[in-house]
């Protein structure tokens, strides 16, 4: 008896610059991993094509039903959102954080790890085993959104802007058990509470509390309490001590960020944005922006969008497809097939032709 392949319904979102490019890389790479399957599963792609560009013909980042349109695929793929023509602001809130909050995808996971052949600025790192994940508040915090601007009316100079972090407990409470409860899966239990409670007495001081509060519940893990600028400190003198780190939207938001410089590159890292509770789709992204620079040119790494794919695997309960990219990955950068922001001269269609050559060749499951 034949058993059908599992299909998994995805929706691509390239948005703007080298989104385009990555997860056309990502896409490749992940339809090549299926066929070598042995007919496991399959992935059916459905493209969108909102973004900046969009956003200049109609107005709109996204078709106004767009949420409607994306809720029952299992996934969303997204490349990256930006361009010099359109506002910052405007952008990443009419599409990408508008995906985010509207589906509540409230856990971000932004992995930070060390490949083989790519030279990290941390000379630690010549000798020492490191690797860590950052465990990001995605709902809330510091990018809850609300404020606002007024007294404009005062003319140059007298316009007034307020910004309001928001921390409740209960989207404090549900981002710390989820980072416990991955800490609880890798080798150092422990986990690394971020704050800036010394200084923001209402806000801050409420995630310490309930970080204490769940901490109990959790007596076979280590765990530390440690101000934002001091864990910055730490990201660079003692990542060693890291294993688990958990922090507010803006605090991980920039801390992830230094994590990856310090693993080699932006264009290396990794991202998950999930709703544990799977009532919407989860959505998977690289972390290192549309890089207006050199959009279009073939020089965009697509590791970082290989590695959200992983991500991806592993939310849709396929560890051993996931670990099949990740040995890709490694394989790939440890060939010294490398991008141009890691050192190296190869292009975007040369990293994603040796990934997918070491998945089905060299580390795929058909050729042990």
């Amino acid at each position: 008896m034949t058993t059908a392949p599992r299909t998994f319904r995805i929706a691509a979102v390239p948005a703007d610059g080298v989104g385009k490019e990555v997860v056309a890389a990502g896409r490749a790479v992940l339809d090549a991993l299926a066929a070598d399957s042995g007919g496991a599963f399959a992935f059916e792609w459905e493209e969108f094509p909102w973004g900046c560009g969009y956003y200049e013909r109609t107005g709109r980042m996204m078709d106004e039903d767009g949420l409607d349109r994306l809720k029952d695929f299992d996934a969303i793929y997204f490349g990256a959102v930006g361009w010099p023509t359109v506002p910052d602001h405007i952008s990443l809130w009419g599409l990408r954080l508008k995906i985010c909050q509207s589906f509540d995808q409230w856990a971000n996971v932004r992995p930070v790890h060390f490949l083989p052949g790519v030279v990290s600025p941390l000379r630690k790192a010549d000798d020492t085993e490191l690797d860590w994940v950052v465990v990001r508040e995605n709902s809330e915090g510091e990018y809850a959104g609300l404020g606002g601007r007024n007294l404009g009316g005062r003319g140059p100079g007298g316009e007034v802007a307020v910004q309001s972090a928001l921390f409740t407990e209960v989207g404090c409470e549900r981002i710390m058990r989820f980072a416990f409860d991955l800490a609880r899966t890798r080798s150092r239990r422990k986990v690394s509470s971020v704050t800036k409670s010394n200084a923001q007495q209402y806000g801050m001081v409420l995630w310490d509390d309930v970080f204490r509060r769940v901490a109990a519940d959790y007596p076979d893990l280590e765990t530390e309490s440690v101000l934002v600028d001091a864990m910055s400190a730490k990201f660079v003198l003692r990542p060693e001590d890291l294993s688990v780190v958990v922090a507010s939207n803006l605090n991980a938001d920039i801390l992830s960020d230094l994590g990856s410089a310090l693993a080699g590159s932006l264009g290396l890292a990794a991202s998950a944005n999930l709703n544990p509770e799977r009532r919407f789709p989860s959505m998977f992204e690289p972390v290192h922006g549309s890089a207006p620079d050199i959009a279009g040119q073939g020089l965009a790494n697509p590791i970082g969008a290989v590695g959200s794919a992983a991500l991806m695997l592993e939310h849709f309960g396929l560890p051993d497809q996931a670990a099949r990219l990740r040995n890709a990955i490694e394989a790939t950068t440890a060939a010294g097939t490398l991008t141009r922001d890691v050192g190296g001269t190869a292009t975007t269609e040369d990293v994603t032709k040796a990934l997918i050559d070491a998945l089905t060749i060299r580390v795929g499951s058909n050729h042990p």
